[in-house]
């Protein structure tokens, strides 16, 4: 069992997106790792696409996200959840002027690929 406190976890930052590392294989899960995501208002308007592994799920806690799929668009509210499959293309964004954050999770060891096919491998939220 592993439990990781809100106060304890760690914090990684990309220009307006914001990961807050919950339960991965160096916190104590085996399988699964999940993460809190907040992102800036308007912030990935405009993002590229990277693609996963393996299917990843939002579930938005506050705010509003827009996830784009394979270039269709899905706005998504407080509440809301969205399964992205594995290899989809993927972007988020934050249409709005508040911030928005979600609860992700997804298969422990996946792997990303950036817009441009550079292997980004495991993101250090989910090591």
């Amino acid at each position: 069992m592993a439990i990781v406190r809100a106060t304890e976890s760690p914090r990684f930052d990309l220009p307006g997106t914001h990961f807050f590392g919950l339960l991965a294989p160096s916190r104590g899960s085996t399988e699964l790792c999940t993460w809190r995501l907040e992102v800036d208002p308007g912030v990935g308007i405009d993002g590229e696409p990277h693609q996963l592994d393996h299917e990843e799920v939002f579930v938005i806690l506050e705010g509003s996200l827009t996830i784009t799929i394979d270039g269709q668009a899905f706005d998504l509210m407080s509440g809301d959840a969205i399964a992205v499959p594995a290899h989809a293309k993927l972007s988020a964004a934050n249409r709005t002027s508040a911030k928005a954050s979600a609860l992700v999770c997804i298969q422990a060891g996946f792997r990303a690929t950036m817009a441009n096919g550079e292997d980004f491998g495991t993101p250090p939220w989910a090591l």
